[in-house]
């Protein structure tokens, strides 16, 4: 009899700020980074998060460039993932994203199947970015819009 692999969601998004992260453009951004993230730390669905000893990842970069902003997750699924993001606090923050990040032409957002317990790495996050941004969106990177059922 062969075992079910369980998979969980991975998502990454990227942003590029409009200020330094100790500006006064940046303060209400910075001061609500906390609840946000103990809303989503306590939502259903909702696995890990990339953080540093501060709690937050702001501090951590993707691929090198010291501009972008890189947010990394995981959750037991797209609906998860979706009710976390269109509901209340989080929600206030992405209403007032233009307010602190510039927006970016190319894609920003990427998600893709891991097998339960695996973290992926901000590496790994940047090519699933890297891959979708080339092919469009395939089982190995997609979107929220177009998305993937998990692996057999």
């Amino acid at each position: 009899m062969t075992e079910t692999i369980r998979h969980e969601l991975a998502q990454v998004n990227i942003a590029l700020p409009k200020y330094p992260v100790d500006a006064v453009e940046f303060k209400d951004f910075m001061d609500g980074l906390d609840p946000v993230n103990a809303v989503a730390d306590a939502a259903d669905g909702f696995v890990w998060r990339l953080q540093d000893a501060s709690g937050n990842a702001t501090a951590l970069r993707l691929d090198g460039d010291d501009a972008l902003m890189v947010n990394l997750s995981v959750w037991r699924d797209t609906d998860a993932l979706t009710a976390f993001m269109y509901q209340g606090l989080h929600r206030e923050f992405l209403t007032r994203r233009r307010e602190w990040f510039e927006h970016l032409t190319e894609v920003a957002t990427a998600l893709w199947w891991v097998e339960g317990g695996h973290r992926p790495s901000v590496a790994e996050a940047g090519e699933r970015l890297a891959h979708l941004r080339a092919h469009g969106p395939t089982p190995h990177a997609f979107t929220l819009r177009t998305s993937f059922p998990p692996p057999a």
